[in-house]
């Protein structure tokens, strides 16, 4: 929070008796350093001789001036200035009643009291290093604001239980001074004028003041306190609870005159400051202030192909036609948008604003066509309807609506005619209800008939199934409890099965985020067939991008975005939206590719007659058994003879890297001979004492063989090597061949003696696509697995020369790579990848591709395609 400790050094500078040192503590509170404000001080850095001025060289030219010679004192400053070659940044000119400055950089000026200063502590930022511009791209009104919040809320909550509705409620009243809802800064001026400094009266004030805020002005008392007047009836939604009593100090009070005196609130974006007013109420989100909310363009990525793309089409549409666009009104006016997931809002809000504006678009256009109309509201929040389990966002969440509702109010009354919308009182906030979405009847929310056009939207929670909890997965229960691995699913899934559920049959559609798991590994074959049953299709879909935000330390997960319709909806193209593209295609598959809706299980057997796929081997030692590079000679020259029991480790790092690790590897005919070492005696005597000690049955039986690995498949024969987890960013999985005396850990796979042509069936093009589709991912990275990657994979019957064509292009690349001489990882980074084994891999895949047809792919949709059907052939009965 440096920026708001600047602030309020600042405002002490201001507040304080005397100001003879005020460039001097100005300066200091900017990080000058002290050395040379010291000498500055004693004039060995002041550039001029004049009375009263100070100029440090490319930073400050300041002047103090009488009362009433502030303009001619800046004159004369900006006359000196510009008669210099190297120019100070700033000319800063004040009597300390008002202040002149100006950034000679880019010409930007500032004109205010000299108590305003606090408010425009960004205007100096250049003495810190950060352009001012660079500040309001990164730094906006809503970090800020929060930041102060996230103070107040602290010493409040020290102080006080359940205080959420009280800061819902002092947020409105901030909001409501600064944009002419309520009389200028009048709410912060009577509790800075009308109650004590010690704050032990507040109390009292807001609960009077809330009380007049629910009351029509022809229900309030005529004898109420003339301070009171000046607030107008908001109305009984926000206001209608009575407050409850709360303790205040000296210290909340002067954070809550602050909030008041030192922000702008009308420069609030409630798309985002709901979401970081949330994150202030959890402790272990506020790291990250500005970090959780949803950028705009990414929520435009869910609603623009849902509905808002149609919408603006049909307005183009009617565009010549007042009839067509008075139906177009009507149409929108009867729209329902529905986010089961609301949170502090972001979705709704973002809607609503979208909406509002394509309401303005038409009402003026029928204004140019008619001459004149009369503007009657056909967008209002009751329109909107969301779920939310957390009650402070669910709350934060309709105060964020209001804010809206009066900001397109606001662009209403400029855009429009004629046209006057009037904030006060608040109509509904949107029916918002506070439960939980997955044990909550989502047609009794937000009700619709067959053919009413409803939205679903959103960004449900993500939650993988190994990080969902005992109450999570008794949620997932209520819905899936007779759906067999229905705890395998994400969390998220809930939300799709309930969405499909509400819109089957219907004129209903929806779009969620999901993490791109949802489309990948064997989740797919669990969900899909579920929402298939519910006879619904997908309408469109972004495949896995980044969601982003424009926080300065954004937070990115990948995700997908998939709309879901009716199949009554009859939809001949959809929208397949990639990176930066789109395609139309006649269908759209669970794995987010053009084709079938075939689904892929995960086999046991491989379903081409492919050798058997094995794990490495998992150590299970308490890492007793392994050995760093650094450790391996310092142990042979202590256990001299003792080679024949150390072996090359290698795991998915280790295989792509280059930095192999040693283990110890006892035969069981070998362990008399091994105890003889030291160093081996000690080390099997940890990885003994490790595994009695764990709370797992079957680890403590392994203590019975502390000399061996806890699982064992080596075989005494070269192996294939696949590591279990590789880059998104490669054309290929680095994969390669290993001798019988290398030992592989559990993160990588193995085929023992396994025919050289496997391998460059395994590396080929056509099985990149196929791992690309159904395989499972680590974040982005490919998560191979040998039940849905290897054991799936179609491949035809190949001929003993196609084998033999396929053997001798991977030599080529492993003579290749032999060559360069560098490590997997460098030669397959995609940005360096050597020419010539590019082209040594472009001689395997048409190898490869002419075994499944003899015309060229021209895309990896092509090959997939015919993947799948391959697949279908070969799994069916």
């Amino acid at each position: 929070m440096e920026i708001i400790e600047l602030e309020d050094k600042i405002v002490e500078i201001v507040n304080r008796e005397k100001h003879s040192y005020f460039l001097y503590e100005l300066l200091d509170a900017y990080n000058i350093p002290r050395a040379t404000i010291t000498r500055l001080k004693k004039g060995n850095q002041n550039m001029t001789k004049r009375d009263g001025e100070v100029h440090l060289k490319n930073k400050v030219w300041f002047k103090e001036v009488n009362k009433g010679k502030l303009f001619d004192g800046y004159v004369e400053v900006e006359r000196q200035v510009a008669e210099l070659s190297a120019k100070p940044r700033y000319i800063l000119v004040t009597d300390f009643s008002g202040l002149l400055a100006k950034d000679t950089k880019t010409e930007e000026a500032l004109d205010i009291n000299f108590d305003e200063l606090p408010k425009h502590f960004d205007f100096f930022l250049a003495w810190k290093g950060i352009e001012r511009a660079e500040y309001e791209k990164e730094n906006p009104a809503d970090i800020k604001a929060a930041e102060r919040f996230a103070r107040l809320y602290d010493v409040l909550s020290k102080e006080n239980n359940e205080i959420d509705l009280f800061l819902v409620r002092l947020l409105f009243c901030l909001f409501a001074e600064d944009t002419g809802i309520f009389p200028r800064i009048s709410f912060t001026n009577a509790v800075k004028t009308l109650t004590r400094e010690d704050g032990k009266d507040l109390n009292l004030f807001f609960k009077k003041a809330f009380e007049v805020m629910d009351m029509n002005e022809s229900r309030r008392p005529s004898d109420i306190p003339e301070y009171l007047k000046q607030f107008p009836y908001v109305n009984g939604q926000l206001f209608k609870e009575p407050h409850r009593d709360l303790v205040f100090s000296k210290k909340s009070r002067k954070l809550i005159v602050e909030a008041g005196e030192l922000l702008d609130w009308s420069k609030i974006n409630p798309d985002i400051f709901g979401s970081m007013i949330q994150a202030v109420a959890t402790e272990d989100s506020r790291s990250h202030l500005g970090m959780h909310y949803t950028s705009v363009p990414n929520i435009m990525k869910v609603i623009k192909p849902l509905f808002l793309d149609k919408l603006k089409q049909a307005y183009i549409d009617a565009y010549d036609d007042g009839k067509k666009l008075e139906e177009l009104l009507t149409r929108i006016s009867k729209i329902k948008f529905f986010d089961p997931a609301c949170g502090s809002g972001n979705f709704l809000i973002i809607t609503y604003k979208e909406m509002r504006r394509l309401e303005i678009k038409i009402i003026k256009r029928l204004q140019e066509l008619l001459g004149s109309y009369l503007y009657v509201p056909s967008i209002t929040l009751s329109q909107f309807y969301g779920i939310e389990i957390d009650e402070f966002a669910h709350d934060v969440a309709r105060l964020s609506l209001w804010i809206a509702d009066h900001q397109m109010n606001e662009e209403l009354n400029n855009e429009v005619h004629n046209a006057v919308r009037p904030t006060l009182p608040l109509r509904t906030a949107g029916f918002i209800c506070c439960k939980n979405a997955l044990q909550t009847d989502w047609n009794q929310v937000c009700p619709h008939e067959k053919d009413d056009e409803v939205y679903l939207f959103g960004n449900p929670p993500y939650l993988g199934a190994k990080k969902q909890n005992k109450e999570h997965k008794q949620h997932l229960e209520t819905i899936f409890s007779d759906v067999k691995n229905y705890k395998m699913l994400d969390y998220i899934s809930g939300w799709f099965f309930l969405g499909s559920k509400y819109i089957t049959e219907s004129n209903a559609q929806l779009a969620f985020v999901s993490t791109n798991s949802i489309s990948q590994g064997e989740q797919v074959s669990i969900l899909w067939p579920l929402l298939f049953a519910q006879k619904v299709e997908i309408s469109f879909a972004h495949k896995s991008f980044k969601w982003n935000n424009n926080a300065k330390n954004n937070a990115g997960v990948t995700v997908v975005v998939i709309g879901l319709n009716a199949k009554i909806i009859v939809k001949k193209q959809k929208k397949l939206f990639l990176e930066n593209s789109v395609q139309m295609v006649d269908n759209i598959t669970p794995y987010l590719t053009q084709g079938s809706n075939i689904l892929v299980y995960s086999s046991k057997v491989s379903i081409s007659n492919l050798p058997k796929l094995n794990f490495g081997n998992m150590p299970n030692d308490g890492g007793h058994l392994i050995l760093t590079k650094e450790e391996y000679p310092e142990f042979l020259l202590k256990n001299s003879g003792a080679e024949k029991f150390i072996r090359k480790f290698v795991g998915s790092v280790e295989f792509i890297q280059g930095n192999y690790r040693y283990c110890i590897w006892i035969e069981p005919n070998e362990v008399t001979e091994a105890m003889k070492y030291p160093s081996i005696k000690k080390r099997v005597e940890k990885v003994w004492e490790t595994r009695l000690n764990s709370k797992r049955s079957s680890t403590k039986k392994l203590a019975e063989k502390p000399y061996s690995f806890g699982e064992v498949r080596h075989q005494n024969m070269d192996a294939i090597v696949i590591p279990a987890v590789s880059s998104e960013n490669r054309f290929y999985i680095p994969m390669g061949i290993v001798s019988s005396k290398t030992i592989l850990s559990n993160r990588v796979y193995a085929i023992y003696g396994a025919d050289i042509y496997i391998l460059g069936v395994l590396m080929s093009r056509m099985h990149m696509t196929w791992v690309k589709a159904v395989g499972g991912r680590l974040k982005t990275d490919y998560n191979y697995s040998a039940g849905l990657c290897y054991n799936t994979f179609p491949l035809p019957e190949l001929s003993t020369r196609r084998k033999n064509e396929i053997k001798e292009a991977v030599l080529e690349i492993i003579d290749t790579r032999e060559e360069k001489g560098d490590t997997l990882a460098e030669l397959y980074n995609p940005k360096t990848m050597p020419m010539d084994l590019i082209e040594a891999h472009d001689k395997l895949d048409r190898i490869v591709d002419r075994a499944y047809r003899q015309k060229a792919f021209e895309t990896d949709m092509e090959r997939l395609e015919v993947l799948l059907r391959m697949y279908q052939e070969l799994t069916e009965g």
